[in-house]
């Protein structure tokens, strides 16, 4: 029997690690009310264990691109699977919500050595002709665990404790490690005599926790208060410095020249206020369904599935067209479909039928099938070779703050027609079902909350369609500075050479 291309090796065992992640990513959500009440704890604290996981993985994934460019993807790979592993079955084991919020930050480390490297591992084993095609049967992961999800974790909720839904990870999370292990291998050579950027790692971390520690906070006290102020200043300090850093140092954590590459850079802008439009649509959905038509979580869960479904059938055709005609296509068709969509979402009301609703879901299934293997294959084909690693780090980071930013907009911007007293319980789910004067307050914060993301789904469009280029023209050339140019012994090319050098040579 012949033996399949290494390339379609690759595509599946990070298939493997996607599906993991998706299904955790709706399946613990659905059990928070459970956790609750087992582990004696609060609502803030419940959130952490969803926040705990995300806040981590964003902060680290550029860290971990860097590393997996210096001293090989596939072994941080397959690191981050056992580390998932082991995260999620002492998730399951945690006796108290403070250890269970210390295991989701020890998942969320190997999360990110996960997203940090399997989109990059993707775009080095594919041809350029081929990567929209396997970033399609990814997307058909992402939208199969999160149909697999709610289904999985109603199932287990119904029958067993809520640990079974990290437990359930275990052997998922075997046979991915083991496959990673014996079957995955790195391509290109590791660069020689590259160091790592401590100072700019440092910087980036405290610039990104203050800032999403801001972003998460806000809500509470208020987005002016003194100490979420100072969080931001400190953010803002932190950030600017290090781009002062990264712009000088020899070997930097990120290379600021990607987004010198007009493709990439309005790429990855795209990618970012998509998340910032849509990510919250779900979670609004789900309060919505719970809150105002008083359904049960899991009912609720199954209410939302025309979403990844649609997702997930037009996944491939997305990825094959970008194949055949270039990305600009597919994903500014794709803004398109999901704008739409959130302009019939702000036509809800509390008896809005449900077929109007899940013509708006499939349709936001459309944009999504559409764009998200079509805008990742053209930002990964346009960045240099010797850098996949950052560069998909850089994407999956800058969407996962654009993903935080839309939770906490979202959330403010409906909470804010709403009584403080219920944001809480209704946004948690533990409200059965409102009076019907806040159902239609919380409804119409609801119209304002898509309004505002459907004039973010503008502002992407716009970016989808002036990033320019069809299908590439030839693979992207490989970053070097003149450090590494000096000690290979060749000569970097002059649109390659370090902005920072002509800045010294000024002064």
């Amino acid at each position: 029997m012949k033996k399949p291309a290494y390339k379609w090796i690759a595509l599946s065992v990070t298939t493997v690690g996607s599906l993991m992640a998706a299904i955790d990513s709706t399946i613990v959500v659905l059990g928070l009310p459970s956790m609750l009440q087992d582990l004696h704890s609060d609502l803030v604290r419940m959130v952490w264990v969803i926040m705990g996981y995300l806040l981590v993985t964003t902060v680290l994934m550029l860290i971990f691109g860097r590393m997996a460019d210096m001293f090989g993807r596939v072994k941080l790979y397959n690191l981050g699977f056992a580390i998932f592993t082991i995260g999620s079955v002492l998730c399951g084991l945690s006796p108290t919500d403070t250890v269970l919020i210390a295991m989701r930050v020890v998942q969320g480390l190997g999360g990110a050595m996960l997203a940090s490297n399997a989109i990059a591992i993707i775009t080095e084993a594919f041809p350029e002709e081929q990567r929209g095609q396997a970033m399609g049967f990814n997307a058909i992961t992402w939208g199969g665990g999160s149909v697999l999800g709610p289904v999985l974790g109603g199932f287990i909720l119904s029958i067993a404790s809520w640990r079974w839904i990290f437990l359930v990870n275990l052997p998922i999370g075997i046979l991915g490690t083991l496959a990673a292990f014996f079957l995955l291998h790195d391509i290109a050579p590791n660069p020689k005599g590259e160091r790592f950027d401590i100072p700019g790692a440092l910087l980036f971390t405290a610039g990104l926790v203050c800032l999403l520690l801001g972003i998460t906070q806000g809500i509470g006290p208020g987005w002016l208060s003194p100490s979420i102020l100072s969080l931001f200043a400190a953010a803002i300090v932190a950030l600017v410095a290090f781009l002062f850093w990264e712009q000088r140092a020899k070997y930097p954590m990120l290379d600021l020249r990607l987004f010198g590459i007009r493709r990439y850079a309005f790429s990855v802008l795209a990618a970012m206020l998509q998340a910032l439009a849509v990510f919250a649509v779900q979670f609004l959905l789900i309060f919505y369904f719970q809150g105002v038509r008083g359904y049960s979580p899991l009912t609720a869960a199954f209410l939302i599935l025309p979403l990844p479904v649609v997702m997930a059938i037009l996944g491939p055709f997305g990825g094959r067209l970008a194949d055949h005609v270039g990305g600009v296509i597919p994903a500014t068709l794709g803004l398109v479909a999901q704008c739409a969509a959130l302009l019939l979402l702000m036509l809800l009301t509390p008896t809005t039928p449900y077929l109007e609703l899940a013509a708006a879901l499939a349709l936001m299934g459309v944009g999504s099938g559409l764009f998200w293997p079509a805008n990742t294959s053209t930002t990964m084909s346009s960045a240099p070779p010797n850098r996949l690693g950052v560069a998909a780090a850089t994407l999956n980071t800058i969407r996962n703050v654009g993903t935080i930013f839309s939770f906490a907009v979202a959330l403010a911007v409906t909470a804010a027609s709403m009584p403080p007293v219920l944001v809480n319980e209704v946004f948690l789910g533990t409200v059965g079902h409102l009076p019907a004067s806040i159902s239609a307050v919380f409804t119409n914060g609801m119209s304002h909350a898509f309004l505002a993301s459907v004039a973010i789904c503008a502002v992407a469009i716009l970016c989808s369609i002036v990033r320019g280029g069809g299908t590439p023209s030839g693979r992207a050339r490989p970053l070097v500075n003149a450090q590494t140019a000096a000690d290979q012994g060749s000569e970097p090319a002059p649109s390659e050479r370090p902005k920072a050098e002509a800045g010294r040579a000024g002064d």
